[in-house]
């Protein structure tokens, strides 16, 4: 049996948790310790065995009164899939206006998630 140390991300005790776990075909949690709520387990065995992250960035915009608007994805992502949806955000620009919500790129890199702006960008001028 393997043994690792986390920290839980979850909530604000930050917890040092200790997963049991045992790599056969799949890997299987038998034990996790050191949480002080029940969320810590759940977030635990996630994170073993499917991570999964949110995406926070930017885009360009054209012809804006910010020269970027805020993003994020709408859906966590496989922590493996990071770096290729963050090209496709770094390649990326938009023309002004742009609204909270609006989604900017659909399936970036092929991951069933969306692009989506987290702040209003109007026209330059207005």
């Amino acid at each position: 049996m393997s043994k690792k140390n986390l920290t839980c991300i979850v909530c604000p005790n930050g917890c040092r948790l200790e997963a049991s776990f045992q790599e056969e075909l799949e890997l299987r949690v038998e034990e996790i310790t050191g949480h002080l709520c029940e969320k810590g387990p759940t977030w635990a065995e996630q994170e073993l065995t499917h991570p999964v992250r949110t995406i926070v960035s930017s885009i360009l915009v054209e012809g804006g009164d910010l020269p970027l608007v805020s993003v994020r994805t709408d859906a966590p992502i496989p922590k493996n899939a990071g770096f290729d949806v963050m090209k496709e955000i770094k390649a990326a620009t938009w023309r002004a206006p742009v609204s909270i919500g609006q989604i900017l790129i659909e399936n970036p890199a092929g991951v069933p998630c969306n692009i989506v702006a987290t702040r209003n960008v109007v026209p330059a001028g207005t």
